[in-house]
């Protein structure tokens, strides 16, 4: 059982999707993902949601252009995510068993973006598997993007992931790390609690 399941029992959809309403009413920019993702890969790219959730970022990615995916466990929150955007491919997998393949989409994808702390809120010992999976979905040159937080200041479970290991599991599924960010905004990585990575995979 991921981190995630136990910490929210998948009945939590509703309100997350609530919770970043009432963030975008108060004011509050809820696009951060999509617009840093946006500056790396020009529209009509394809691109992967994984750990979806209620498809926000997918949602503004596809409102930008973007030919966009989205996948995730939590039933809850898919059902949210086809609620809001009906027109768009979501599908229900869990990411350490992902495989194109097995539900009819192409591995092709441009981008690859794991936002919302998706790696530490797997299911411990499925980080490595996950990250080959995600890397397996890549085009020669495309990119795996993934923001999580490494201390309890940025995480709502212990935390589960380093980011030398979260760098040793993606140069084990072929990857090289780009760029490092602070935030979402772009803001130069300072050894803080949370990380924005970029990794590319190989030719």
């Amino acid at each position: 059982m991921s981190r995630w399941q136990k910490l929210t029992g998948g009945t939590s959809g509703d309100e997350y999707a609530a919770r970043f309403a009432a963030l975008a009413r108060s004011g509050k920019d809820v696009h951060g993902e999509a617009r840093f993702c946006a500056a790396l890969v020009p529209a009509g790219a394809r691109v992967l949601d994984a750990g979806c959730g209620t498809g926000r970022v997918a949602i503004r990615l596809a409102e930008l252009g973007y030919d966009c995916v989205g996948i995730d466990l939590d039933a809850s929150m898919l059902d949210v995510a086809r609620a809001q955007a009906p027109e768009l491919p979501w599908y229900r997998t869990d990411l350490a068993e992902f495989d194109p393949a097995q539900i009819g989409i192409d591995a092709d994808f441009d981008l690859v973006v794991a936002a919302g702390n998706v790696l530490p809120l797997l299911a411990p010992g499925t980080e490595a598997t996950v990250v080959k999976r995600l890397a397996a979905a890549l085009r020669p040159g495309g990119l795996l993007v993934a923001g999580f937080g490494l201390d309890a200041a940025h995480l709502p479970v212990p935390p589960g992931i380093t980011l030398p290991e979260y760098d040793a599991y993606c140069a084990a599924a072929g990857l090289a790390l780009v760029d490092r960010f602070a935030t979402w905004d772009a803001d130069a990585y300072d050894g803080g609690g949370y990380a924005v990575s970029v990794h590319r995979a190989g030719p």
